[in-house]
């Protein structure tokens, strides 16, 4: 096995919990992070040209936001948020949209049920759904099928990972095997054993080893096409995440699919959204250069 996807022994238990429950080590999430991303939110939809809570399948929180700015041809940006796919909703990511509205693109905020209701297997699913949904749908959502970009965070970015190993014809005979033109994990889980390890965390998920094998990008799904792909990981998160992402960027990347890897400067794993959405910030003009198909421009 690769050296990549060896337990780090050299963390205490403690440690280890540590490196990936990273809320506890931002004891201010409830009180000002979700909080402050929930009012402005709350602004985007208020201020938005934007359709709210389409149903895309049958399941609770299957439903998807879009955000319109003024050209249906123009790229979009599908975002999936994180959680450890146990927690979040679309509803507190709303704040991604303006920035992109306003820069010329389109974005859909996409939901999807929460372990334990659902497995983490079923997470990725939905996400499928979605994406053919959003395919098939294209012309009464007013945007473009043929210029997606797939882009979560954490949780979020394992499924944009997941979303770009699909074999999207075996999915649905009516779509294309490119049906994703680039993908944006950002801080994504691309091996899940260790998440598997940390109790607090999979006590929520309750994933099993067959399906943390099953569900992992970095031993069971490869990406499908050379469609380019973007790594993002804050430069102040911990070695474990910085460890997921360069994995997942140094195992897939070659001549012709082209995989950057971005280190968002001093900021954690979730300031580095706010960073992402502020106009000025390489990471948003990063973005949109992927968003414009001139793939990784590292």
């Amino acid at each position: 096995m690769s050296d990549h996807l060896t337990y780090h022994t050299r963390f205490t238990p403690e440690e280890f919990d540590a490196q990936y429950n990273l809320r506890a080590g931002r004891p201010d999430y409830e009180v000002t992070v979700i909080p402050g991303w929930s009012t402005d939110s709350e602004t985007a939809r208020a201020t938005s040209d934007c359709s709210l809570d389409i149903r895309y399948g049958e399941c609770e929180k299957q439903k998807l936001d879009v955000f319109r700015c003024a050209d249906s041809t123009a790229p979009t940006l599908v975002y999936v948020h994180g959680g450890y796919w146990q927690r979040g909703d679309k509803s507190i990511y709303s704040f991604i949209a303006p920035p992109f509205v306003a820069a010329g693109f389109n974005v859909v905020v996409v939901g999807y049920d929460l372990c334990p209701t659902v497995s983490i297997t079923r997470v990725s699913e939905e996400i499928r759904e979605a994406m053919a949904f959003i395919w098939r749908n294209s012309r009464k959502l007013g945007i473009n099928a043929d210029r997606i970009t797939v882009m979560g965070h954490s949780a979020g970015g394992h499924i944009t990972q997941m979303m770009m190993a699909t074999d999207w014809p075996s999915f649905g005979k009516d779509l294309p095997a490119d049906l994703v033109k680039s993908g944006i994990p950002v801080s994504p889980l691309s091996y899940l054993e260790p998440v598997r390890l940390t109790q607090a965390l999979n006590a929520g998920i309750r994933m099993d080893p067959a399906e943390a094998e099953a569900e992992s990008p970095m031993t069971n799904h490869p990406p499908k096409t050379n469609a380019p792909q973007l790594v993002v990981v804050g430069g102040a998160e911990t070695d474990e995440f910085h460890r997921q992402a360069r994995m997942y960027a140094e195992k897939y990347a070659n001549t012709d699919r082209k995989i950057g890897l971005y280190f968002v400067p001093d900021v954690d794993h979730f300031d580095e959204l706010n960073v992402l959405t502020d106009p000025a910030s390489p990471f948003f003009k990063l973005t949109c250069d992927m968003l414009l198909g001139k793939g990784p421009q590292l």
